[in-house]
């Protein structure tokens, strides 16, 4: 069934509550141009709110509520600060399903399967941090008798954390609670698309948080990421996105010399060995390509690399589980994918399946059916494919389409395998799928990925260190060392008694 209308109705007013609004200094403002931009729902194309469009002058006026906020936010004892953060997680834990239907109505994404275990996975992310911020400690050192040397841990500053818009609410807090519970201050860069379950989650957080800890910026990357990024009081800059914006934030940031953590995409392989047992695997391929998040995901399985044994029937098997979900109302209960986040987004994706399907002996397996509700008849809906005849060189095989698009590609030895695995721009994640532990154990020790699973393909979550390799990013994530290491300085300080 649907969503209620009263339901319906009160997420939308809140939306139109938070219509053309920043949050500086602990209120909801305006940009000072006065501008803003559309924020459309992508399964019907209706307007759900305005979000203000930053630019310079907004900047300026959040980073100065961060650093008038900063002083007196590290000042707290840690633990204060960790009480509430945990404030902070309980509050957003009774404001969950509002988030999630915010998420699901400006993001397309289902909420059954995926708004709501994002919005429960940002409160398990903030109570995490508020237990850790008393681990902000340091070492004493064993210099000399007659010296006392030690290190402190000390917060950078302001913090710049740029979302995407693919889990924006669940990376909002792998970013933001670490940071403050560093003692940091904090300025929010929403993504464009996905502008205002960030900004409530913001304003709920607002209530316990001092006013200008936590500041939120909405609006496009040249006229607000960018010169964020730039602004000299901003001391480190977390950011999840596109290599390319990547690359532009790590040379603003280097101008700087400032620090960065920079998660930016993959293109994960999935090693199927001849022994895997076949039914776990087709379950592990529907969750590892996030075909619910419509495979708008950075850990999406979009290279299957299947032993040639096992290849056809994996085919066929995966094929018919993946027919069996529904494409639908993302605010359907029932739905268990929803649509792809913008316009833009949909032409790639389409493109991507075009290419593919103009490749000669490659066969494009097209999955599920799209809704017949006239409701969404200019929905942004696209069918899972599954493609068979392309190799490890093909351009589905090695460029990121952030769609509901991979490809299964058969090997004969373990050996090829892993190169194929290995062959790649990116090391974000990958999975093995084999009973023999001495196999998982060779492709784990092979892999050039920062988040290997065996026999599972799960997201990352507190506790386990996440970031990948080579162009998928710098840093690592959502663990104690990540916050020390991203969010705190060393000081040393040596005392001589004589």
């Amino acid at each position: 069934m649907s969503l209620s209308i009263s339901s319906a109705d009160q997420v939308r007013a809140t939306a139109s509550r938070l219509d053309s609004r920043l949050l500086i200094d602990g209120l909801l403002v305006a940009a000072q141009s006065g501008r803003a931009f559309e924020v459309r729902h992508p399964a019907t194309g209706e307007l759900v709110a305005k979000a203000a469009d930053a630019g310079v002058a907004d900047v300026e006026a959040a980073v100065a509520s961060a650093v008038r906020a900063q002083p007196a936010w590290a000042a707290l004892p840690a633990r204060e600060r960790g009480k509430r953060l945990i404030a902070a997680s309980q509050l957003l834990g009774a404001h969950a399903d509002e988030l999630a239907m915010l998420i699901a109505l400006e993001s397309g994404k289902a909420l059954r399967t995926e708004c709501r275990p994002e919005a429960a996975n940002v409160a398990d992310v903030l109570q995490f941090f508020g237990g850790l911020a008393s681990e902000l400690k340091g070492e004493t050192v064993p210099l000399h008798s007659k010296v006392l040397a030690y290190t402190v841990r000390e917060p950078i500053g302001v913090v710049a954390a740029v979302l995407p818009w693919n889990v924006p609410l669940m990376l909002m807090a792998v970013k933001i609670a670490p940071a403050l519970a560093a003692g940091n201050a904090v300025i929010v860069k929403s993504a464009e698309e996905t502008p205002l379950a960030v900004l409530r989650a913001a304003e709920l957080l607002n209530e316990v948080l001092p006013k200008g800890v936590l500041n939120v910026l909405s609006g496009d990357g040249p006229g607000c990421g960018a010169p964020l990024v730039a602004h000299p009081q901003v001391g480190k800059v977390t950011f999840t996105g596109s290599v390319e914006t990547g690359r532009l934030i790590y040379g603003a940031a280097a101008a700087k010399l400032v620090p960065v953590t920079l998660e930016l995409g993959g293109k994960s392989p999935m090693l199927v060995m001849a022994d895997a047992d076949l039914d776990q695997a087709i379950e592990g391929a529907v969750v590892g390509m996030r075909f619910t998040r419509q495979g708008q995901s950075c850990t999406a399985a979009s290279r299957m690399l299947v032993h040639r044994s096992l290849h056809d029937a994996f085919v066929v098997r995966l094929k018919a589980r993946v027919d069996r979900l529904l494409i639908g109302d993302p605010l359907d209960e029932r739905t268990d994918v929803g649509a792809i986040i913008s316009r833009p987004q949909f032409d790639k994706v389409l493109g991507y399946i075009e290419l593919g399907r103009n490749v000669p002996g490659a066969v494009a397996h097209d999955c599920c059916s799209l809704p017949a509700d006239a409701r969404f008849a200019d929905g942004l809906f696209v069918r899972p494919v599954i493609f068979t005849g392309l190799d490890n060189r093909s351009r589905l095989a090695r460029e990121e389409i952030f769609g509901p698009v991979t490809c299964v590609i058969p090997f004969d030895t373990e050996e090829e395998a892993l190169a194929m695995a290995n062959d790649s721009d990116f090391g974000l994640a990958a999975s093995v799928w084999t009973r023999d532990l001495a196999t998982a154990l060779r492709a784990v020790d092979a892999l050039q990925a920062g988040f290997v699973q065996v026999n599972q393909a799960q997201v990352a979550g507190p506790n386990i260190s996440y970031g990948g390799f080579k162009q998928s990013g710098l840093g690592k994530e959502l663990t104690l060392e990540s916050m020390l290491e991203h969010f705190t300085r060393s000081k040393s300080v040596l005392i001589n008694f004589i």
